[in-house]
Formats: C-alpha cells, structure tokens, sequence
C-alpha cells in the first residue's frame, strides 16, 4: 500500500514536472538586457521635478566658486509646500533637489563641512531644506530624489583620497534621514578645488554607498548604473532610443554624449534614459530670465519628445530667491497640464482587436491586452515572429492625431520598426512610422478621421510583445512667433508652420493683444529695445503664447578688424550678421590665445558682452575661459575689464551674458578665447557676439 501511494506521488510530481515544463515553454522568454525591479518601479513614472534651488541663486550664477559665504543663503520666503503643491497640480509625480553643487554648499546641516545652512542666517542656522521637502513630497504623495554633486570647490580635502570618504558619509547623511529616496542624480562634472587639485571619483564606492542605504533608489550619471543622461539639456530624446547600453565602455563625463541620445541597440545593460531640461534657458533663478519662459508649444514639444520616445522627463523649476516657485513658472506649468490632459482622451479604449499573429491561444497573450489599460498584461505575436500587425476597430469615425504604444519591456525592448496605418477609401493608408517603442513612445500625425487602424510591426529583434496602445484627438496648437532682428536692426516676425496667422506686437513692455499694431512688414529698432509677439488665428479668437526678444544696439556699424590675429576671414562677417543659425569658425592660434576684435565704429558706453556658441548641435570651438579688453584707437588695450569662464555651456549652449564691474568706453572691444570646453579642439568657433549698452 505504501508502496503503491510512493508511486501514484512519484507519478503525480512527474505529471506536474512536466505541466510546468510546458508551461515554461509557452511563456516568451526574455531578450537581452532586461531591467531590474528598481528600474521597472521607475519606468512607472512619466514625469517629475528638477529644483535648482542653492547658493547660486543668491550670487546669480550657474556654477558657484565655493568661495561664497553661507550668509549669502538667505531665502525670504522659502516654501517646500508651495513647491510640492505646485508639483503636484502639474501633474508631476516627485521632486529632486539639488542638495549640494558644485560650489560645496549643502542644504542640510552636515557634519561633514562648514559650508552648509548651519552656518547660514536663513533660521539661524537652525534650517533644513531636504527635511521641510521631504515631508512636503510625503504630504502631497510625491516622490523625493536628491541630487549630488562630486565635485566640490570649496571642501579643503578635495583632491586628495580622504575627500572619497567624505563624500560617502555625505551621501549617507541625505540617504538615511529623509526617509525614502527614489533617486540618486550624480553629476559627472569634475573641476579643480580650492587647492587647485582635482579628484580621482571612487564611483564604485559611491554607487555602494546608495545599494547599502536606499536599495530601492534608482542611479543616476552618464554611465547610470540604473539610468542615463539623454546626451543633451534641450530635452530631446533620440526619434531611435534604446534602454540598453555597454554600461562598462560609458563612464561620467562620457564624450561620446551623442551615442547616450541613442543608447546601444545591443547594449550589456538596461541603462533607460531620462530627459532633462529647464523651463527657462538657465538653470539656476536669474530674474532676467523672468520673461524667458519657456512657451506652452515648446513644452508641448518637449513633452512628445522626451516621455513620448522611450524616456521620463525631469523638468527643472529654478526656485527664485524668496524660496518660491516663481508665479510665470507655476503659470506655464499650469497651462501645460491643461493642455496634457486635453490630449491623453483615450479614444480606444474597450474597442475591438485583432491580430494576424499570437503566441498561443491563451488568453495571457491576446489581442486584446493591448487595450485593456493594465502595464501588467500584453500582447505577444507568434514565437520567432519578427513582423505583425494589430488592427483597432474604433466603431465609428474617430478623429485622431496621436498614437501611444508600449512594450512590454519586463522581457526585454524588441521593435526597431513600426508603421500606423488609417482605413481610408477601402484601404489602409500609412499615416506615421516610428522605429523603436521601449516603455512608452508617442507618434504624433496629422489629424485623420477612421473607424479603423493598423498597428503594423515592421522589424523586431524577438517576438514583439506590446502592453499598451491608446488614441487620443489632442488640440493643435499655434506656433508661437520668432523675432530676430537683422544686422541692420530691421525686425522681423514670423510663425513658421502656421497657415496664415495674424502677428500682432509691441514694443512698450506691454502683452500684444488683438487689438494691439499687427506686423506686416520688418520695422527699425537700431537702438535696442523689447519686442513682444502673438499669433492668432480663427478670426483672432485663438493666440500663441507670446514670444519675447530683447535687444541691445545693433551691429550696423561694427566691423571685424580681426580674427585670430590674422586679418578677418571670409566668415569673420558671421560674427556680427544677427543670424544665430551661422557660426564663424577658424582654427587656433598656435602661440596666444586666439583673439576676436571689433570695431564698434563709434565710442560707446560698454557694460558688457554677449557670446552665443554655435547652434548646430556641434560642441567643437565652443569657448569656455575667456577675457575682454577694450580700446580707444584699436592698438592700445586696456588690462582685461572682465575675464571668467562660462558654467555648464558645454550641456547648455545658450546665449551668455558678461557684465563688466563698471562700465568702459570703448570704441573696440578684444574678446581673447582662452580656452574651448574641449581644450583638445582644433578650432574655436562663434554664432554671435554683442554689446551692452545700458
């Protein structure tokens, strides 16, 4: 008997072996790099917060010199609540602080340096700003990451193998007093100390240090460990973005930047991209950049490009000096929301599938998982399938103009190719391709009205598996106008991509109206001034948002003398053409720094300079040391009435403003290139140079 019941057991887990075996082998298996459970956690998130908010926004600067005094923080009004409040009404999902930068200064008492809060006026040193946002983000139901920066200019140890250790227990006093942390953000920047010395980073020390006290924390850096940098400050993914990369070729400070844009399409790692960029063009508060906000369209842009290919989005909200979310920030946040929510109206939802290809006939795999709105179920096209289609049956004529779809990437990214088609005049008709998907990739098409659409897998490298489809109609927006000013001062104004809008402007200050003068044709400001700009269209019952341009004296008058200590080049002229779109480029003096001097053709109250790098995308020649002289008869120079380097230009190659301390009068004006951000470089290179007159 006992014999008997041993066997039917025997028998029994025989039978179960087997079940499971077969089970197994009518699962999909994963391909390649698959992410960790940390990463997939992340992957849940769309969008959330950057806040610049430290010694930098006292001294006006974007890169501190570690020089200041922990007096000089000293917020009037400082606010996290309003910070999370204002987060959370976005429609954002946490928030990361730049705890410490460049500069040193921590934003919580540490032990481990003077140059923090507890030596600041702001509450008597008795302040604590991760405290008082952590426990906003955990009232408001945020998410709390932490930015750190390595290098530090003012620590007296930087630069030697003890400021390793430093940094670790710096690390461990943010990651064990705040309660959980979701995000570590490591910046790679690596410059000299106050004892001129640079630091050998223990990145393997660092990177522990997070795993021991937050294990749940994603990494951030060029070479993640968890996700990576998107190659750029604009806030633009790759239109191709893989979640995958040779991890160990890529470190902090990688200068391939380009090939993170990408990532690797047979990467080692799973290494996802994160998008970051700031709502204004610095990052750091500048109250000059209070009218420079970036435009609901240019946010709209930026949201299809960064969350719809493949990334999440890190906007950057620069906390202005009083501590608060500045009001023309929260305004644009705001706008924005609106106008999200307007276009994620899923219109497919509990319709109709088919697909030419399953996996199997269970219904784990089915068709109709694509729109069922759950991340956790998909559909998988037939074993060692490279192509196949979904076909959507809307029910009835749908206006559409937007297309989300995603992978179900717990097993892995697959799609390298992908088309949508719409049921049009009896047939299906192209209307967007796309090429990878990942997590979650949004196409955007002109607007088409179906009842049917074909969802067609072109390329895949495994058997496709897609989790999610929705379709939504969003509200087309009007392109906000472009002001530019010619060489001469002629303004002109124009709405590129929209059919016949009316411009209407003003040079007063004011915001243009309908009512206000329309543009018609370019108009004169030689002398400088500010130059705001609406479109409308439908009869003037819809507008842009309004476009501002401020203009110093013109370069009508100015010439060249010359370029490199050379006589000026063919495109030395390019300097000075008021096009940011051209860039003068010439090689570099072998034995002094290369130099560029104008001719104002007048004597002119000089407070400053400006100097835009190149626009091209392209990083070679893009000064970053630099001194200004100026002169009366082009021979005699004055000693340097300002010299600097620019902060962070190399990732944020906007215009640069330099202010001398005093005003010069000048007739010429000597801009020496001391040093280019690669100091490698062939070449130095400039799309524009000004002057400030008042």
């Amino acid at each position: 008997m006992v014999r008997s019941t041993v066997m039917r057991f025997s028998l029994l887990f025989l039978a179960f072996l087997g079940l499971s075996s077969t089970l197994q082998a009518q699962s999909p298996a994963p391909f390649g790099a698959v992410p960790s459970a940390r990463q997939l956690q992340w992957h849940k998130l769309k969008y959330y917060a950057f806040v610049h908010f430290n010694m930098n926004t006292f001294t006006n600067e974007e890169w501190g010199h570690g020089t200041e005094t922990p007096d000089m923080f000293n917020p009037t009004q400082l606010d996290c609540r309003q910070w999370a409040r204002v987060a959370k009404a976005a429609g954002m999902e946490g928030i990361i602080i730049t705890a410490k930068h460049h500069d040193g200064f921590c934003l919580w008492p540490s032990k481990y340096t003077e140059h923090s809060v507890k030596n600041s006026k702001w509450h008597n040193g008795k302040g604590d700003v991760l405290k008082d946002l952590s426990a906003a983000c955990k009232e408001y139901g945020l998410k709390f990451g932490v930015y750190l920066s390595p290098w530090d200019r003012n620590h007296p140890a930087y630069g030697t193998p003890e400021y390793n250790d430093v940094f670790k227990n710096t690390l461990k006093e943010v990651l064990t007093q705040y309660g959980d942390v979701y995000e570590v953000w490591f910046d790679g920047a690596n410059g000299e100390g106050p004892n001129g010395k640079k630091q050998v980073y223990d990145w393997p020390g660092f990177v522990a240090t997070v795993r021991q006290y937050q294990p749940n924390a994603v990494i951030f850096s060029d070479a993640g460990p968890d996700i990576r940098w998107v190659g750029n400050e604009d806030g633009y993914a790759g239109e191709t973005n893989w979640s995958t990369l040779n991890r160990d070729k890529v470190y902090p400070a990688y200068p391939n930047y380009w090939e993170l844009t990408l990532g690797h399409e047979d990467g080692t790692h799973w290494v996802p991209t994160e998008v970051n960029c700031s709502i204004r063009p610095g990052w750091y508060y500048h109250a000059s950049e209070d009218n420079k906000v970036k435009s609901l369209e240019h946010l709209v842009d930026i949201y299809y490009s960064s969350l719809g290919r493949n990334g999440n989005w890190l906007l950057n909200l620069p906390v202005d000096r009083r501590g608060l979310v500045h009001e023309n920030d929260e305004k644009r946040l705001m706008e924005l929301k609106a106008y999200t929510d307007k276009a994620s109206h899923n219109l497919a939802g509990g319709k109709t599938v088919t697909s030419n290809s399953v996996f199997s006939k269970a219904s784990t795999y089915a068709a109709s998982n694509v729109l069922d709105g759950n991340r956790d179920t998909y559909w998988a096209a037939a074993k060692e399938a490279k192509q196949a289609t979904l076909d959507i049956d809307l029910g009835k004529s749908t206006t559409l103009n937007r297309l989300l779809i995603e992978e179900y990437i717990a097993l892995g990214q697959r799609v390298k190719k992908f088309s949508v088609s719409a049921w049009q005049n009896g047939q299906y008709q192209a209307i967007a391709t796309g090429t990878t998907i990942g997590n979650r990739r949004i196409l955007r098409f002109p607007t088409v009205t179906t009842s049917k659409l074909r969802i067609s897998i072109d390329e895949a490298k495994a058997s496709p598996l897609i989790g999610n489809i929705e379709v939504y109609n969003a509200p087309e927006l009007i392109v906000t106008p472009v002001i530019k000013r010619s060489k001469e001062g002629l303004v002109t104004i124009a709405c590129p991509r929209t059919t016949d809008p009316v411009i209407t402007y003003t040079t007063d200050g004011t915001e243009p109206t309908a009512k206000s003068p329309r543009f018609s044709q370019p108009f004169a400001l030689p002398s400088g001034g500010t130059v705001k700009a609406r479109a409308f269209v439908d009869n003037m019952k819809r507008a842009s948002s309004p476009a501002t341009a401020d203009f110093d004296i013109s370069s009508a008058k100015w010439t060249v003398v010359s370029t490199g200590g050379q006589s000026p080049g063919k495109n030395a002229d390019r300097l000075l053409d008021g096009n940011s779109d051209t860039f003068w480029q010439q090689r570099k003096s072998t034995e002094a720094p290369t130099s560029v001097v104008v001719d104002l053709g007048e004597t002119l109250p000089v407070h400053g300079l400006t100097y835009l790098p190149r626009q091209d995308g392209k990083k070679e020649g893009i000064v970053y040391r630099y001194a200004v002289s100026v002169s009366q008869d082009g021979k005699n120079w004055s000693a340097p009435v300002s010299q600097g380097a620019f902060s962070n230009i190399n990732n944020n190659p906007v215009n640069q403003t330099i202010r001398f301390d005093k005003p010069a009068s000048a007739r010429y004006l000597k801009f020496d290139i001391l040093e280019t951000t690669v100091a490698t470089d062939a070449t130095v290179s400039i799309a524009e140079l000004g002057v400030l007159t008042r």
